[in-house]
């Protein structure tokens, strides 16, 4: 028996195999496309944390300009912020967040209009949240009081 009868070593018409250039352009091809595809995977994990940290400065800030409206009005003459009575308190962040660096700052109110007899005054409150001392997000609200009592 000679080994040409073997079916495993016998070549059928018309059958190739690949060529070595063939095999190094398809891992070539292959190699650039897992790098693309790991670098769009880092991407979207960069931005996810982002997201992430944008949703708790936006939770942080309306959860802040909300405890300013249940607090009493103080007209914004007599507003003084070292001082916590003549001035908006600021909500307790919890611990895992201000590990994390988060900080609330609100801005001294602006008095927007006064109306003559009633002494209404509106104004204008800003808080600022900030990331190891990054701004991360400014949000406004208006509050309206007896600017005399």
């Amino acid at each position: 028996m000679s080994l040409s009868g073997c079916r495993c070593i016998r070549h059928m018409k018309g059958e190739q195999g690949f060529s070595l250039i063939e095999v190094l352009v398809s891992l070539a091809l292959l190699g650039i496309i897992t790098v693309g595809f790991i670098g769009g995977l880092g991407t979207a994990l960069i931005a996810s944390a982002v997201g992430q940290e944008r949703l708790v400065a936006e939770s942080l800030g309306k959860s802040q300009l909300e405890y300013i409206k249940v607090q009493g009005f103080i007209p914004a003459a007599s507003y003084t912020p070292d001082d916590p009575e003549s001035c908006y308190q600021p909500i307790d962040i919890p611990d895992g967040l201000v590990d994390k660096g988060y900080d609330i700052e609100i801005n001294a109110p602006q008095t927007i209009n006064t109306s003559g007899g009633d002494e209404f005054e509106l104004q204008n409150i800003t808080v600022v949240i900030k990331c190891n001392g990054e701004e991360m997000l400014t949000l406004s609200d208006y509050k309206t009081g007896r600017s005399a009592q």
